[in-house]
């Protein structure tokens, strides 16, 4: 007879707890996703000089009107904290240094792939698209194209477009904000 062992699901409090104790630092490159402690890819120069640009452009365009967050966490449930590469959070005063970003916060959350496309798509997305997350970049360095998630719904998100250099973009909250394909992929 085969015996399958039964997961434990960590909860949020159990992986603040573990970092609070010096079993997670800091810098350890995890998030927590599902009730699992995932180690995210390491980020590479592409990666780090994209989200470089979308720092600049986001704050640049955005102003006082959005937080831009670079690779911090979003409370999803009990069981889910990601850490996107970038989030366009609505604006507080306090930062967020009073409560956790949640999906009510989440303007746009973008993901800057090379090595983790496929996971980003296959888990990230479905997974922002069930907490109600209203749009999701995915920014795809090895195909040269950023997936545009929209209209999520608990199976996932409704529309999706790819888009190319030569096109603009902008994010559903602010329409105005008009970016250039080709320089966010570098």
């Amino acid at each position: 007879m085969v015996v399958n062992p039964k997961r434990y699901r960590f909860t949020r409090a159990d992986y603040h707890r573990m970092a609070e104790t010096g079993i997670l630092t800091e810098d350890s490159p995890v998030e927590l996703i599902d009730g699992e402690i995932l180690e995210m890819s390491q980020i590479g120069r592409p990666q780090t000089s994209c989200l470089d640009r979308l720092n600049r452009t986001f704050v640049r365009g955005v102003g006082d009107d959005a937080i831009v967050r670079i690779q911090g966490p979003v409370v999803l449930s009990e069981y889910h904290e990601p850490e996107p590469d970038l989030l366009l959070l609505r604006p507080r005063p306090d930062f967020y240094a009073e409560v956790d970003a949640t999906p009510e916060a989440v303007l746009l959350a973008i993901e800057v792939a090379d090595s983790s496309v496929e996971y980003d798509r296959q888990v990230k997305a479905p997974l922002y698209a069930r907490h109600a997350i209203p749009e999701y970049w995915l920014i795809d360095l090895g195909r040269h194209h950023i997936a545009v998630y929209r209209d999520p719904t608990p199976a996932g998100y409704a529309n999706t477009r790819v888009t190319r250099p030569g096109e603009l973009i902008s994010p559903l909250a602010f329409p105005d904000l008009q970016l250039a394909v080709a320089e966010i992929l570098g």
